[in-house]
């Protein structure tokens, strides 16, 4: 193709920006707290050329990263740069896309069969040190944190076997440790999944495989204090599919889903399978954690289908986002049983993007952040993202280690404007919850839309921003985003 498709995917706020950008001295308005010094970093899917089919969508996008330094002197700086991945070189060297359909290798150019094909464009890790842009489908890129240059695809010193790692990491603050999984762990539409759990230095120290019960999309898993917890939903794949040169995912309503629960330090023979409704999805789990029972909670943004139209509408079910059914949603099993049912029960509204603070990862907690759709809205949204429309109220619930939290704060945005993800910056005051930091994009014209970084007290988020930083450029939605404090950075 020789130009971006004229679809949802392309346009608007989704419309391609494809240039790398530094911005040095940036005003912040308003006060900045003094625990908020670090650097918050964003990953931005960004193709930088045209793809080879029509149908194309907003996840193909080449990995950029950009990272908002707070500096002492009370400025900000942006940066951000493409992740040079094997196919962004490849495709930069040809001039144009070489790689066809979304996680498909069957439908590349054959000039670049074999390359590692992932974008490495969902979410920028940090942990002992070290800087990883990940995607699920590959292994992730390791970046220099502070200039963002590329240093090369990271597999743990080649410790890591699994072809994949997951861009949704757990990290326990306690001990240190992060723990990742991998699903197609060797290769297109198997059922296998590595589970791993990295020393605090970065050490590798162990790599689990087992079969999940079919090869599903497993985007987000959790841990608990004793357990981690793999949600299986029905968005399949399948090896002949993917050969024909159809798509990688379909979703199926008519299968269950599933929990695999197994001791997070355990061997994977003792995972256990509670089964689930049929049909529904999660993209993103809030905490897994115990109660004094010893019961098993997992708190998760449900919907009732896959969230995205380029995976409902080839699956044949069509199906508006009014249509759509969705819930913060609790499963709570017995790891001590055989297994069984789940026993399900809607805790909180629709939405996404859930946010906790780092200290109680795994733990019972209080308190947690989502992002949602305001009902009294009075205007359109902003239409931009995967989704195709923007969330436009930050929500506070409390009571999170209760049956019943309640949303206790919320922050709305006005028409045509709409949150990305936001990352939390705890308080050196126990007492005090802490902050989020995240950029709203707003639309002010046909084509023109602003962007500002915004810092929010976490104990009072109706109050809006405490400092807020203009970024004078055109950005691309992000899909997950790091905070990492300036200790951290000073260190390295």
């Amino acid at each position: 193709m020789g130009a971006f498709p004229q679809t949802m995917y392309f346009t608007g706020l989704n419309e391609p920006v494809g240039k790398e950008i530094e911005l040095r001295g940036l005003k912040v308005e308003g006060d900045l707290p003094a625990e908020v010094r670090g650097s918050f970093y964003r990953a931005i899917p960004d193709p930088a050329f045209a793809p080879r089919f029509e149908n194309d969508h907003t996840l193909s996008g080449d990995g950029m990263i950009s990272r908002l330094s707070f500096n002492d002197d009370g400025t900000a700086d942006f940066i951000m740069r493409f992740v040079e991945t094997a196919r962004y070189k490849a495709e930069k060297a040809a001039g144009k896309a070489l790689f066809g359909k979304y996680r498909n290798p069957f439908t590349d150019d054959a000039e670049v069969q074999g390359v590692d094909r992932t974008v490495a464009n969902t979410t920028p890790v940090w942990h002992a040190g070290r800087l990883l842009m990940a995607k699920e489908d590959g292994r992730p890129y390791r970046v220099n944190p502070l200039t963002l240059e590329t240093i090369g695809s990271y597999d743990f010193g080649g410790a890591l076997k699994s072809e994949t790692m997951t861009a949704h990491v757990r990290i326990d603050a306690a001990t240190g440790e992060l723990f990742f999984y991998g699903y197609e762990a060797d290769g297109q539409a198997s059922t296998k999944v590595a589970y791993c759990v990295v020393a605090p230095d970065g050490a590798l120290k162990s790599e689990q495989w087992f079969d999940a019960p079919y090869c599903a999309m497993m985007h987000d898993f959790t841990v608990s204090e004793n357990y981690a917890l793999f949600p299986i939903y029905p968005t399949t794949s399948d090896l002949a599919r993917l050969k024909a040169g159809g798509e990688h995912w379909h979703h199926e309503p008519e299968l269950d889903s599933w929990l695999g629960v197994m001791p997070r330090y355990g061997d994977v023979a003792e995972i256990k399978w509670f089964k689930g409704p049929k049909g529904c999805h999660s993209y993103h789990m809030m905490n897994a954690w115990e109660d004094a029972d010893g019961m098993l909670h997992f708190d998760a943004c449900l919907n009732n289908t896959n969230a995205f139209a380029f995976i409902r509408e080839p699956s044949g079910i069509q199906m508006g986002l009014q249509d759509m059914v969705g819930a913060l949603t609790r499963w709570t099993v017995d790891p001590r049983s055989d297994g069984g049912d789940v026993v399900e029960t809607i805790i909180g509204p629709p939405g996404d993007f859930p946010v906790i603070a780092a200290k109680v990862q795994g733990k019972p907690y209080t308190t947690g952040f989502m992002l949602s759709m305001n009902p009294a809205l009075q205007g359109p949204p902003l239409f931009a993202g995967p989704v195709g429309v923007s969330f436009n109220i930050l929500l506070r619930l409390d009571g999170m280690d209760t049956p019943t939290p309640q949303v206790t704060q919320a922050l709305p945005l006005p028409p045509m404007a709409g949150f990305n993800e936001p990352v939390h910056v705890p308080s050196t005051d126990p007492a005090k919850d802490g902050w989020l930091v995240f950029i709203v994009d707003s639309q002010i014209g046909d084509n023109q839309f602003t962007h500002e970084a915004w810092v929010v007290d976490a104990g009072n988020i109706a109050a809006g921003a405490v400092a807020k930083v203009v970024i004078p450029a055109r950005l691309r939605p992000q899909v997950h985003g790091w905070w990492v404090p300036q200790a951290q950075l000073d260190a390295l």
